[in-house]
């Protein structure tokens, strides 16, 4: 990283709010580089530059909670980022016990890892870590998601945080009047957008090359990949894409309409319901501005309210998730993919073997699970229990896992195919022999996440072996190359073809830790799965 020696600087901390210390630069110690609103002074770690908490919006507070992302002031001196700032407010775990220690509603930063060599005239391909967590949780700093197994393989690595829960996703009659010209309703999109606009205008400062930015991320943060490859806002703002259990089909974290009622099976409340029915819950009656100015006075703690997401008198909703504005969200991606009005970009699409034992797909034994197949309740049990065999819970594991994620997988594999765009699937089904007893039916929600890092972190009595380490280096390298070159594949890599929806191959991290391409074993279970969907829409 090009050095900038400062004879005397000042360090801002994370909060822009923050007492301001004096400080004297160490030439040739922490890299020094400039963005469009100061200085930034990182920490070098070996071989990797990390600058931690960088701020790519002001804090959305006060009157611009529930506004769309607004500009950094700029600072003088050197703001120091030697540490991860305040994760976006979320409830603690378990559920119920208040707001998470380290949140604050400001808390929209940006990490930033890249070789500690890298200059200006680097133009490194750039990957942007979209977190997830439902919406409601989750950060992009911490020691899970370090980016320095990327930066040694010569890419600059982005995580940043977004607004979460109802801070993120909020809609209320007086809000929506409010600023009539901007979009209403999806913040956390808003900051999303934001923090890829901040990378496009400062990343080739730390060595990136900003028309050569991949988009990624996992569950919530796959949503997010599907959403902003179909939001018109964001076009130009990446060239390629990975999505890990992002799903892709409609009723899964999409959109809920913003105003009409009834208008879809999935949400038939509207987003501006639930905003009533939340202001209700905290005494605020009316919907106008007066109302609204009672909400934006709420604590962040009252906002979150513990994670719940109903009133808990009537049962009556508060929480919304996406939602279709009309403005920034005009369609969920489903709709997007099957009028091929998605973003053209390289795809790389997969998800996991045995994501969750239950959750979407609910029921109590065989017969009442394979009921909810319709008139296709034969079909399912020959793709899932021909010879009667099957163990329920197993049963019921890879039946949430193909409606939710698998399925919805190939359906946006095959969308993109079918306008000639490339794509890769892939199938992740390792499991590390420490983790055998915990996930019985195969790899679990996320589990795919340490190796895609390369970084196998040893806790909850996990431990990880040789084999662990060799996959987790193939996995990030596979990564690294289809954020290089569109293609993961590579020297000493086994071959990774592109998906041809005519040969139904996938390409598997199979359980014994090798990795090759074959025939989906998959396809009676996902063809049952996207019949029985279509006909019950």
């Amino acid at each position: 990283m090009k050095k900038i020696v400062i004879g005397l600087a000042i360090i801002v901390s994370c909060s822009l709010y923050a007492q301001q210390k004096i400080v004297i630069a160490t030439p040739g110690v922490t890299p020094i580089v400039k963005t469009v609103s100061g200085l930034l002074r990182g920490i070098t770690e070996g071989d990797v530059s990390v600058f931690k908490g960088i701020p790519y919006a002001a804090p959305p507070v006060g009157v611009n909670r529930w506004r769309p992302p607004q500009p950094v002031t700029a600072w003088s001196g050197v703001k120091d980022l030697s540490k991860f700032c305040a994760d976006c407010p979320q409830a603690s775990w378990p559920r119920g016990a208040g707001m998470a220690q380290n949140s604050s509603e400001d808390c929209l930063f940006l990490n930033i890892w890249t070789p500690a060599t890298a200059t200006k005239k680097s133009k490194l391909p750039v990957m942007v870590w979209i977190h997830g967590g439902g919406f409601v949780g989750g950060s992009g700093g911490g020691n899970e998601f370090t980016g320095a197994a990327f930066a040694k393989q010569d890419v600059v690595l982005v995580s940043f945080n977004y607004r979460l829960g109802r801070l993120g996703f909020f809609a209320f009659p007086a809000l929506s009047k409010e600023h009539p010209e901007e979009p209403k309703g999806n913040y956390a999109f808003m900051d999303q957008i934001a923090a890829l606009q901040w990378v496009k205008e400062n990343i080739n400062a730390f060595g990136g090359d900003p028309k050569n930015v991949t988009i990624f991320g996992e569950s919530a943060g796959g949503v997010s990949v599907h959403s902003l490859l179909t939001i018109p806002a964001a076009k130009g703002l990446f060239q390629k894409a990975i999505i890990e259990s992002g799903g892709g089909r409609d009723g899964v974290l999409t959109g809920r309409p913003i105003q009409e009622e009834e208008a879809d099976i999935h949400y038939p409340i509207s987003a501006e319901t639930i905003g009533k029915n939340f202001a209700r819950k905290h005494g605020i009656e009316g919907t106008d501005v007066a109302a609204l100015a009672k909400l934006r006075a709420l604590s962040a703690a009252d906002i979150i309210d513990g994670g719940q997401e109903t009133d808990g008198a009537g049962g009556l909703p508060i929480y919304s998730g996406p939602i279709l504005d009309g403005k920034l969200v005009v369609e969920t991606a489903e709709s997007a993919y099957k009028g091929a009005r998605q973003v053209h970009v390289p795809l790389l699409i997969g998800s996991n073997s045995a994501e969750v034992p239950a959750g979407f797909v609910n029921a109590k034994s065989k017969e009442e699970l394979l009921k909810l197949f319709g008139n296709f309740s034969e079909e399912a049990t020959t793709a899932y229990d021909a010879d009667g065999t099957v163990d329920f819970a197993k049963m019921l594991t890879l039946v949430n896992t193909d409606k939710v994620w698998a399925e919805p997988a190939r359906f946006t594999a095959r969308a993109f195919t079918s306008k000639s765009i490339p794509v890769y699937t892939y199938l992740f089904s390792y499991v590390p022999i420490s983790m055998k007893d915990r996930m019985k039916y195969g790899a679990s929600h996320a589990s795919e996440i340490p190796f895609v890092f390369d970084n196998l972190i040893e806790r909850n009595g996990s431990k990880f072996d040789a084999k662990d380490q060799e996959i987790a280096k193939m996995m990030n390298t596979y990564w690294v190359n289809f954020a290089k070159t569109g293609n993961p594949n590579g020297n000493g890599l086994p071959l990774w073809p592109i998906y041809d929806s005519a040969k139904n191959d996938i390409f598997e991290f199979k359980p014994d830790g090798s990795a090759s391409n074959f025939f989906d074993y998959r396809k009676a279970r996902l063809d049952v799965v996207e019949k029985a969907f279509e006909d019950n829409k």
